[in-house]
């Protein structure tokens, strides 16, 4: 069995019988890795939403490449204005889930994102959300130039990646993250309100699971390699990990206005988060301009 074939029936097998699996109505375990505290709820919303952007309003298919099952009700916004969305996904489930959100507007195909069984220029637009870094690392720019490929001439795609550990600002933020969740254990033990040990129920069962292969490269290989795609462009999805948010976002602390105050300076500095950030949006459009300008935005 090839290192790649390895990698992905991991990946596919985690997916099926862990990640995918709902804990809770409509949540899946694979949000232990999002913030759904109130909170911080306005903040990823409008996260989500910022990918829609930098997508066409309007067209014929969408692919969604690696589509999970459409895991967050802002990711529907994103093929609003198309007549389907095509769901690509390695994992059965997944296209299962995704089938009921999207009823007759989907299309379910299951496939690898390194190898689109698609013809060149079939879509209008392309996302691919939290995806690539699950492929052997010698792929990720099959990938990217495979979804190149797939786009019409004008056509636009977003693919939201993580740095991982390579996120300069998040290492910079790490020794305090660790200082502030150390503080809030011994805040709680200290007035006795620890969560108690829960039974080995399903959810908890999955919540404990660990999770399956990544590797993420950095913004220099990013540039190096594929920045002579048309529009090429890195701008920031958001800034800040989930550590980050646990951390120092809390209600009775501004959390709220604190991380409006950050989405005021991700939007005023997209390219500098977007390099030293936590998660970036890579930007290209098919035969377009040197830089993809966002739907009625610009700077």
């Amino acid at each position: 069995m090839t290192l790649e074939v390895g990698v992905k029936d991991q990946v596919r097998k985690f997916y099926e019988a862990v990640g995918w699996q709902q804990i809770g109505k409509g949540l899946y375990q694979n949000a232990r890795y999002e913030d759904l505290r109130p909170v911080s709820r306005e903040y990823l919303h409008r996260c989500h939403l910022r990918v829609a952007h930098y997508l066409p309003a309007e067209g014929e298919y969408l692919l969604d490449a690696g589509s999970g099952p459409i895991q967050y009700p802002e990711y529907l916004e994103y093929s609003r204005g198309f007549r389907y969305r095509v769901c690509l996904d390695i994992s059965r489930l997944a296209l299962t889930e995704a089938r009921e959100r999207l009823g007759a507007h989907g299309l379910c195909v299951l496939g690898d994102v390194a190898r689109l069984p698609f013809d060149t220029g079939a879509f209008a637009g392309l996302v691919s959300l939290h995806t690539i870094h699950h492929l052997p690392a010698d792929e990720h720019e099959v990938a990217v130039r495979g979804f190149y490929r797939s786009l019409q001439s004008g056509g636009r795609a977003v693919v939201v990646y993580s740095w991982g550990e390579r996120s300069g600002l998040m290492r910079l933020a790490a020794p305090l993250m660790r200082l502030a969740s150390g503080v809030r254990r011994l805040f709680r033990r200290l007035r006795g309100s620890l969560p108690q040990a829960k039974g080995p129920g399903e959810a908890e069962r999955l919540l404990a699971q660990p999770g399956t292969y990544t590797f993420r490269h950095d913004y220099e290989w990013f540039q190096r390699t594929l920045g002579d795609l048309a529009g090429f462009e890195i701008r920031v999805w958001r800034s800040v990990s989930t550590e980050f948010l646990r951390a120092f976002i809390h209600p009775k602390l501004l959390g709220g206005p604190l991380l409006k105050l950050l989405y005021r300076l991700e939007e005023r500095l997209p390219h500098f988060l977007g390099r030293h950030g936590q998660y970036p949006m890579v930007l290209f459009q098919k035969d377009g301009p040197s830089r993809v300008n966002g739907r009625g935005r610009g700077e």
